[in-house]
C-alpha cells in the first residue's frame, strides 16, 4: 500500500528552487567536508532511535542515525512522496488472519559496529519503546513510538529474517507505523551500561550516518557511514554538526556571519535580504497544518459548534499569509484543497467576520460581554512556523468578534509533553486549545488519531477528548478497507465531516521555508517533513 500527498501549486516559482544545483565535480563526496545546520529545537533530540522534538526530531536524528522498517521516497521535489522499503524488503497480511502481518527483513545488513542485523534486533527495538515490562523499555521512546501504533499488541521474530506483527484490530495503516521506530540492538545497549542516558552519546544504529559527538544542549556531530547498505543514501559530505538554534533572528545571524551553512524555517522578513545577499532560499509544499487544537472535553466553551465556526469565520488568513511574505497557504482544514482526502465540505473555511458576530450573539457573547479563554502555544519549534506572530494576529482578530484570549507560552518540547497528557490533565488545566502543528502523513497521522474516541491520552493524539458515534464508525471502516481508492474516497467523507462542523482553528498550511550558504549544493526538498541530508554535497 502506499500513500500519496495531495500537491497544491508552489508559490511565486519555489517549485525550481526546491532542487538546489548539482555540481558533478562534488557528485562523488568529499569526506573530509562539514554541513552545519542551525534547527528550530531547543535541544539536541535524543539519539535512542525513537527521538523527541517532533517531526525535527526525526528528521535530523532519527532517519540519519537509524533505519525503519519502513521510509519515505524523499528523492524528488515535484511529485508526492510514498513509502518505500527499509530494512523490511516487503509486509504483508497473512491471508488466514487480517490482524497479522508478516514483514520479510533486509539480510546482510550491518550496524555501525558491524553486528548483522537479524529479526531479534528489530523485537529488542520495539520491546523498547512498546514493552513496559521489558528490562531495557525506554519511556521517553515510548512517549513518541506508541502514539504512532496504538493498535499493535504483540511481536515477535520467525526465523532470522522475518517479523510478525499482530494487531488488536484489522488495521490497514500498520505499514505506515513502521517508518517510526529505529533499529538497534542489545549488545549496544549492555555496552552502555544497561542505561539508556548512557547510550545517548554511544548509539548505534544502521543508517547512513554515525554518531560521532553528542551533547543535549550544545551539539550533535555526525560522521559519514560509507559502508550503509543502500549506496544511493552514502552521504556526500563527511561530517554533519546539528546546532539548536531555537531563536529564529539567531539562525538567520549564524548563517550570515558563517558559523552554520544551513538553517531551518528562516523568519519571512529574512528572507528578501537573504537572498539579496546570494542565500539559497527553498521552499515546497508539504502535508503540513497549523491549527488550534480545541478541547472537546466537558466544561469546555469549544463544544458549541457555534462558538467553532465563529472563530473560524474570524480568521483573516489572506492578512496573514501577506504578514509573512507569501511563505504560507490559507488553512482549509487539516488537508489543503486538491488533496485526494480533502473531500467535499459543505461550508468551505472562509473569512467573514460579519457571521462570525452573529453566530458569537446567538451563542451570547460579543465584544462588550467576550468569551475569556487561554490557549498554550510555543515560541519555536519544528513546523511551528513563526509562532508568536501567528497568534498574535489570530488573537487580534478573535478579539474583534468577542473572544478575548490569552496565551501560555511554553518551551515547544515541554509543549509536546503536556499535549500528549491531553486535555484533561492537570498540565492542561485551564487551557482550551493548544497550538501543535502537524504532520498529515498517512491517515492516521493526518486524521485518525485526533478523532477516534478511544485514541484519547496515553494511547494516541485526542488532545481533546473528541467522542462521536458516527466519526467512530466510519474510522472503523477506515481501518477495514486495503483498497486505496475506496479509502480515499472515505478519507474525504470523515474529513468533509472535520470542516462542516468545525472542530479545529483551521489557521495555516507552511511552505517549509530554509536558507542555506551557496556552497550547499544538490539539497532535495521533499513535499515531507522528513528530509534527507545523504545527497549534499559542499562546493
Amino acid at each position: 500500500m502506499t500513500i500519496t500527498i495531495g500537491r497544491r501549486s508552489l508559490l511565486g516559482g519555489l517549485a525550481a528552487a526546491a532542487v538546489l544545483p548539482y555540481d558533478l565535480a562534488q557528485a562523488q563526496g568529499a569526506p573530509n567536508t562539514t554541513l552545519r545546520v542551525g534547527m528550530t529545537a531547543s535541544a539536541v533530540p535524543l539519539s535512542n532511535g525513537v527521538p523527541d522534538q517532533g517531526a525535527e526530531g526525526h528528521r535530523f536524528m532519527g532517519i540519519t542515525i537509524y533505519d525503519q522498517l519502513a521510509g519515505w521516497d524523499l528523492t524528488s521535489f515535484d511529485k508526492p512522496v510514498t513509502l518505500r522499503p527499509g530494512l523490511a524488503t516487503s509486509w504483508k497480511v497473512d491471508p488466514a488472519d487480517p490482524r497479522r502481518w508478516i514483514i520479510s527483513l533486509r539480510e546482510g545488513v550491518k550496524f555501525h559496529d558491524g553486528r548483522i542485523m537479524t529479526a531479534e534486533d528489530v523485537v529488542f527495538s520495539y520491546d523498547r519503546a512498546l514493552k513496559n515490562d521489558a528490562p531495557h523499555y525506554d519511556p521517553r521512546a515510548a512517549a513518541n513510538a506508541r502514539i504512532r501504533m496504538p493498535t499493535v499488541v504483540a511481536w515477535r521474530a520467525e526465523g532470522p529474517h522475518t517479523f510478525i506483527i499482530e494487531t488488536n484490530r484489522v488495521d490497514s495503516l500498520v505499514p505506515f507505523g513502521l517508518t517510526w521506530i529505529g533499529i538497534t540492538h542489545q549488545g549496544a545497549w549492555e555496552a552502555a551500561g544497561r542505561n539508556w542516558d548512557n547510550y545517548l552519546p554511544k548509539a548505534i544504529g544502521t543508517g547512513p550516518w554515525k554518531l560521532e559527538s553528542f551533547s543535549i544542549r550544545e551539539r550533535a556531530v555526525l560522521a559519514r557511514n560509507p559502508d550503509h547498505w543502500d549506496a544511493t543514501r552514502i552521504p556526500k559530505v563527511g561530517k554533519v554538526v546539528l546546532l539548536p538554534l531555537p531563536e529564529a533572528n539567531t539562525r538567520v545571524a549564524a548563517l550570515r556571519s558563517g558559523q552554520v551553512d544551513f538553517i531551518e524555517a528562516p523568519p519571512p522578513d529574512a528572507i528578501p535580504s537573504l537572498r539579496q545577499a546570494g542565500f539559497q532560499v527553498v521552499s515546497n509544499t508539504y502535508p503540513h497544518n497549523w491549527t488550534w487544537h480545541l478541547n472537546m472535553a466537558e466544561g469546555s466553551p469549544w463544544r458549541d459548534m457555534r462558538l467553532r465556526k465563529a472563530a473560524n469565520l474570524a480568521i483573516d488568513r489572506a492578512g496573514m499569509k501577506t504578514m509573512l511574505g507569501g511563505m504560507m497557504a490559507e488553512g482549509a482544514g487539516l488537508l489543503p484543497p486538491g488533496h485526494p482526502w480533502h473531500g467535499s465540505p459543505r461550508e468551505p473555511v472562509r473569512y467573514d467576520p460579519a457571521a462570525a458576530r452573529r453566530l458569537m450573539a446567538e451563542a451570547g457573547f460579543g465584544p462588550r460581554n467576550p468569551l475569556r479563554t487561554k490557549v498554550a502555544i510555543s515560541p519555536s519549534g519544528s513546523g511551528q512556523m513563526q509562532p508568536l506572530p501567528m497568534n498574535e494576529a489570530v488573537q487580534q482578530n478573535l478579539k474583534e468578534i468577542g473572544i478575548e484570549v490569552s496565551f501560555e507560552v511554553i518551551e515547544w518540547n515541554a509543549l509536546l509533553g503536556i499535549w500528549r497528557e491531553g486535555a484533561k490533565a492537570p498540565s492542561n488545566r485551564g487551557v482550551s486549545a493548544i497550538n501543535i502543528s502537524y504532520a498529515a502523513l498517512d491517515p492516521f497521522t493526518a486524521l485518525i488519531r485526533f478523532l477516534k474516541s478511544d485514541l484519547v491520552p496515553p494511547l494516541a493524539n485526542n488532545w481533546g477528548y473528541f467522542a462521536d458515534a458516527d466519526y467512530d464508525a466510519l474510522m472503523a471502516k477506515i481501518y477495514e478497507t486495503f483498497d486505496p481508492v475506496a479509502q480515499d474516497k472515505l478519507l474525504g467523507e470523515l474529513h468533509a465531516k472535520v470542516v462542516d462542523d468545525a472542530l479545529f482553528l483551521f489557521i495555516a498550511q507552511d511552505l517549509n521555508p530554509r536558507a542555506m550558504s551557496r556552497n550547499v549544493r544538490s539539497f532535495v526538498q521533499a513535499q515531507s517533513w522528513f528530509q534527507d541530508l545523504t545527497p549534499i554535497s559542499m562546493n
